[in-house]
């Protein structure tokens, strides 16, 4: 994970541009106070702004952001509905969650609706800055604590158990390795130096485990490994 001063995207050719984020949230001064927040920071660009899940999708369209910070409870159109929608479009943004309660349930409906992580609107600047970057890096940003809670608080629908660990079946040892990782909360880096591979055979092993399973980000496979109690 880069440092908080580092631009986390490079395009092709390896030169470095800001992380583009789209800020969406119905308080306009939650909105205000994030904007000129990660705009102050090195190597991010607020791009745009959404009052309402509604206006997500052309906004996306116009400003196509890296990022996008969605909050849950909105008006017309919540957060969760936005996302299941934005992440079934071509080449989507990252997304991540913002909530004001930890417990709240719906954070784990956005998750497995394709959000790569989580946070609260409390967390302190720095850390924001830190997640948007490590999501536009391709790496969840879920707070291991409150996840494995809130997680741990919702109960298995019937059937899910066996349907987790079918579809799990078809990995192979060495993918099976890897999805304990990713639930644990590893990074790609952390992976490789735990199973012994480089980063770049850890990425080709979350691409096809994430083919495989027709699953859009790993938090979605953590979700699963957590569905078939293996996390």
């Amino acid at each position: 994970m880069a440092g908080v001063t580092d631009p986390a995207v490079e395009p092709a050719g390896g030169v470095s541009r800001p992380v583009r984020v789209l800020v969406v949230d119905d308080d306009a001064l939650v909105r205000a106070g994030l904007t000129m927040m990660l705009d102050g920071a090195a190597g991010i660009a607020v791009v745009g702004e959404a009052a309402d899940g509604e206006q997500v999708p052309a906004a996306t369209d116009a400003h196509a952001p890296d990022v996008v910070l969605m909050d849950l409870r909105m008006p017309r159109i919540d957060g969760i509905t936005a996302t299941r929608r934005l992440r079934g479009r071509p080449h989507p943004p990252e997304v991540i969650v913002l909530t004001t309660f930890d417990t709240d349930e719906n954070i784990l409906h956005a998750l497995r609706a394709g959000a790569s992580g989580f946070l609260l609107k409390d967390t302190p600047p720095p850390q924001i800055v830190h997640a948007v970057r490590q999501v536009a890096a391709g790496e969840p940003m879920l707070s291991p604590a409150v996840t494995r809670r809130l997680m741990d608080r919702v109960a298995f629908q019937a059937g899910t158990f066996q349907q987790a660990r079918g579809e799990l079946a078809a990995l192979s040892p060495r993918e099976r390795d890897v999805v304990l990782a990713i639930a644990r909360g590893q990074s790609n880096a952390e992976i490789a130096a735990e199973l012994t591979m480089t980063v770049a055979t850890v990425k080709a092993h979350v691409s096809h485990i994430l083919t495989k399973l027709a699953l859009d980000n790993r938090t979605q496979i953590a979700l699963l490994a957590h569905d078939a109690g293996l996390a």
